[in-house]
């Protein structure tokens, strides 16, 4: 919708082309994703990896401490087939952003753009794959999970895409212990609003709140990052329960 506009933007540093290159990227996948015949199957397969993700996580989850990091996680930074009006949003303010972010800002944005599209990507590789094997995407087991996860061709994106999420954890963090941005945010609900750009500003205004409310992020990101990690050794090793990891991960 909005992409005529990103190619126009004129960008003067690094970060705010890759920043843009992200985005038509991003905003090309998407309308070839709208247009897929296995759409629906792909937002099965994101259902599903996000139920295991509770699951495998479920001491972070349910503990006060982190469970509104791991929620933001799990509904707006891995909740790619909802968002429609957001990522127009950003496509539509990227004029903005570039000339009034610095640059640490917008490789963060980077980082998020990335880490949407990648796992988009990923999660539509495994309906595709699910597809040719005959696999129903309503009835999935931990078995065909695996054996179509090892018939990726994107493995590398799977180790970035867990490599992403402890970056882009890590710059968060950052932002948010900067209390003018809670001022700013609060104080820019309603010229938001005025300019229709309600979703895009919930959204930066629940990942603020949910890492605010975090005890240690640093601990919720080393532990992410350690068990996925071992999670994609062992679906790739063909171990029986990839999921049941040892009790001090």
């Amino acid at each position: 919708m909005y992409r005529e506009r990103l190619v126009a933007t004129e960008t003067r540093s690094e970060s705010a082309r890759q920043l843009q290159q992200l985005l038509l990227d991003y905003h090309d996948f998407r309308q070839l994703k709208a247009a897929h015949p296995l759409l629906e199957n792909s937002f099965r397969v994101a259902d599903w990896q996000a139920e295991r993700l509770k699951a495998t996580h479920l001491d972070l989850y349910q503990h006060p401490g982190y469970h509104h990091g791991l929620e933001f996680l799990l509904t707006d930074l891995y909740a790619p087939a909802r968002m429609t009006r957001r990522d127009d949003n950003i496509d539509r303010v990227f004029p903005k952003m570039v000339k009034w972010l610095p640059d640490n800002l917008l490789d963060t944005f980077a980082g998020l753009v990335e880490l949407n599209l990648i796992t988009q990507q990923l999660d539509l590789e495994l309906a595709e794959l699910f597809h040719r094997q005959g696999i129903p995407t309503d009835s999935l087991t931990i078995e065909y999970y695996c054996t179509a996860y090892r018939a990726s061709e994107r493995l590398d994106q799977r180790k970035k895409q867990i490599t992403l999420v402890a970056d882009v954890g890590q710059q968060l963090d950052r932002y948010v212990r900067n209390r003018t941005l809670g001022w700013l945010l609060s104080m820019s609900r309603g010229p938001a609003e005025m300019a229709d750009l309600t979703d895009l500003h919930s959204f930066l205004h629940r990942g603020y709140s949910a890492f605010r409310k975090m005890n240690d992020v640093n601990l919720l990101i080393d532990r992410l990052v350690t068990r996925e990690q071992q999670v994609m050794r062992n679906i790739l090793a063909g171990h029986p329960e990839p999921f049941s990891l040892p009790g001090d991960l």
